[in-house]
């Protein structure tokens, strides 16, 4: 898809969110669960050849029918039918997919993320994990059932979501910035309480915001869902961001360089983005 939910010229696979497709601009809807979750599987592997023992696995996992395979051509023909002959090709017992992995939001969100990894500490990271992380409509998948896809494609895909979202919070709390980072990571700590590296970004963040009555809030929150769910406490470096909010000590990322102490009213110059003269942010004369 292009921006703002276009599709672009071609056959276009969205599988960030619920399965969106389009050829040549036209949105194409299938309707049939296993059509749908036939697609999704070959888009996953867009332009290669996927056997037809893989497909089988993906699109039935232990209840595949009897003649899996005359099933997977049936379904392959369907899908023939609705996009386009040209887009589905049969190949060395398998089938193929034939559109640029660039064409997938989820392969060209992994494509963005491996420029990012190229650009780390550059001007250019943050612009690309932000273009990957636009791509996201919601949890991957949504409304095709597979096991493969809901097991391993998911939880992958997310997990280097969240990997992004915790690097562009550090990056906008490194720029004074961490305002921009709360909102969002609050709501991912809401939906992934047990990760702990994704919650201390958001303890930093609000410190950073002067919010520090918020991050101790938040941590209780944080305790009681670890505590309950794994019977342990949390980790090393969440209990020091505890101890330091108590103490009113700043909060510092992992790896980074050490905070300046706050000033007699809690706050450090310039965290707020307001002008330094004064606590109102009123332009010096």
């Amino acid at each position: 898809m292009g921006p703002r939910g276009r599709f672009a010229p071609g056959l276009q696979v969205g599988v960030l969110g619920m399965l969106e497709v389009a050829v040549d601009g036209r949105p194409v809807p299938l309707t049939t669960g296993r059509l749908r979750t036939l697609l999704a599987v070959l888009a996953m592997s867009a332009s290669e050849n996927v056997s037809m023992e893989r497909l089988a696995e993906a699109v039935w996992s232990d209840e595949q029918p009897r003649n899996s395979r005359r099933s997977l051509q049936i379904y392959a023909a369907r899908l023939r039918d609705a996009l386009g002959r040209e887009w589905i090709g049969t190949r060395q017992e398998g089938l193929t997919l034939r559109a640029d992995p660039g064409d997938v939001d989820a392969l060209r969100f992994e494509r963005i993320l491996g420029r990012a990894s190229g650009e780390r500490g550059s001007p250019a990271e943050r612009p690309l994990l932000q273009e990957a992380m636009a791509l996201w409509r919601g949890r991957p998948f949504e409304a095709v059932t597979s096991r493969w896809l809901a097991e391993i494609q998911a939880p992958r895909l997310t997990e280097r979501y969240l990997t992004a979202l915790e690097r562009r919070a550090e990056l906008d709390i490194l720029a004074g910035h961490a305002v921009d980072a709360v909102a969002e990571l609050a709501e991912q700590v809401t939906r992934h309480p047990l990760r702990e590296s994704l919650c201390l970004r958001l303890l930093v963040a609000l410190d950073r915001c002067g919010r520090q009555a918020e991050a101790l809030r938040w941590y209780g929150r944080i305790r009681a869902v670890i505590t309950r769910e794994l019977g342990v406490e949390p980790n090393r470096e969440l209990r020091q961001a505890h101890a330091d909010l108590l103490a009113a000590r700043p909060l510092g990322l992992p790896g980074a360089a050490p905070v300046p102490e706050r000033g007699r009213w809690g706050h450090r110059p310039g965290q707020y983005g307001l002008n330094t003269s004064n606590l109102f942010g009123r332009p010096s004369r």
